[in-house]
């Protein structure tokens, strides 16, 4: 039986309207599937379902607009199955393009910001540590209980726009600080620490701890203390791609790790340390990669999670040091939030002159946008490696930033052997 509040009560009889009665009722149906006893008060919501998966989505929604529902705290969007601001892009069937674009415009209905983006992290306001949250987005939801210290549990589709509408969610899971320690250690060896070419091992780490953590919480030793929040993201986004990560800790480095007792709450993990040479590292990023050096490229996609400010200052300063202009197409993704900051400094205007192709609202790997897709396409992206090759049938040659700068400039696959 759940516990319910006064409010609870209210919704559920509809005296609130009937959206959120019907938004409660999933939640608690739901709570007691997930072993919560109670719901709690979130302050914020992030929502995955804005992404058109056939025609049961959009009905749903839908009908949570004819009921007058609206959103009960402040929610953000996930990326949508069309870039609204550069519709010209899309090269999909019109009518899928129709019913993307009701579903996208049902969400901005109920009262979501039109943000459209999988890094809602990157936005103005961003969750304090401690915050109550209901995310979907599998790497929105490992940054923010990892590197921000919020707390949210792994929401599916219509379970986060529930939430959203009742400002409530099940009190278990991520939620509960004791559930929050780690379960299982991985320990680097020799990881990489020289900045500037060691992004595409995040993305190979997080790869691996997925594989090997699944849905227990990993515990990393020997990260480089200068690692960024962007690094943070890759391996988050890649760990939550091949395994169910919500959550890990970097000792020393994110909120809930300020060493390895804290990290463990002073607990025994539940397996042997697992220890990560470079070697894995290689093996894993191998096993991603379908290129060999030389091989002929078509395009390069990066930004998956969305590019931020500083991954667009470093994109800027390996084309300024390239040997010459862009020879196949090239798509980075982020949100309109960084694309106006980008347009108001002047650097939007000067990566479009050198040949990029912004893409904000959604992703290649799951929109078809890209030109070319018979062929190797490059990537810098742990996530876009994982699904592209399912969702858009690429074959993929998986690389750092530098690399893939460098095979676009030369259009044939070039690696870094250093």
């Amino acid at each position: 039986m759940i516990e319910l509040t006064e409010t609870d009560w209210q919704l559920l009889r509809g005296e609130r309207g009937q959206a959120p009665a019907l938004a409660l009722r999933i939640l608690v149906r739901s709570a007691a599937l997930m072993g919560a006893s109670r719901l709690l008060n979130i302050e914020g919501a992030h929502i995955d379902g804005c992404l058109y998966h056939g025609q049961a989505s959009l009905d749903f929604v839908e009908r949570l607009v004819r009921d007058g529902g609206k959103v009960m705290v402040p929610t953000t969007l996930n990326v949508g199955s069309l870039d609204l601001m550069h519709p010209e892009l899309f090269r999909g069937d019109k009518a899928l393009q129709s019913q993307a674009r009701r579903l996208m415009d049902a969400h901005l209905a109920l009262g979501c910001e039109s943000t459209f983006t999988c890094a809602p992290y990157q936005l103005k306001n961003r969750p304090r540590p401690g915050q109550q949250l209901a995310w979907a987005e599998s790497n929105a939801i490992v940054f923010a209980n990892s590197v921000l210290g919020a707390r949210t549990n792994r929401y599916g589709d219509f379970i986060d726009l529930c939430a959203a509408l009742t400002g409530r969610a099940p009190d278990c899971g991520l939620h509960v600080a004791e559930n929050r320690y780690g379960q299982l250690v991985f320990a680097l060896a020799d990881f990489p620490s020289v900045r500037g070419s060691r992004d595409i091992w995040y993305a190979a780490l997080g790869l691996l701890v997925g594989q090997r953590a699944g849905g227990l919480i990993p515990v990393i030793t020997g990260l480089p203390p200068d690692t960024s929040e962007d690094e943070l993201k890759a391996l988050g986004a890649a760990a939550a791609s091949s395994g169910a990560v919500a959550l890990f800790h970097a000792v020393g480095i994110t909120p809930e790790a300020p060493n390895l007792a804290a990290a463990l709450g002073g607990r025994r993990p539940l397996a042997a340390t697992v220890v990560v040479t470079r070697d894995a590292l290689k093996s894993t990023r191998a096993a991603l990669n379908r290129a060999r050096a030389g091989d002929s490229l078509v395009a390069v996609s990066v930004g998956t999670p969305h590019f931020s400010l500083a991954e667009f200052a470093a994109l800027e300063h390996e084309l300024d040091a390239a040997p010459g202009p862009l020879r196949v197409d090239f798509y980075v993704n982020t949100s309109r939030f960084i694309l106006w900051q980008l347009e108001a400094s002047g650097a939007a205007q000067r990566l479009m002159r050198g040949g990029v192709q912004i893409v904000t609202d959604t992703c290649t790997y799951i929109t078809p946008i890209i030109r070319h897709t018979r062929g190797l396409v490059m990537t810098n992206s742990g996530k876009w490696a994982h699904y592209a090759p399912a969702n858009i049938g690429v074959e993929v040659a998986f690389g750092g930033l530098r690399e893939c700068v460098q095979s676009a400039v030369r259009g044939k696959v070039w690696f870094d052997e250093r």
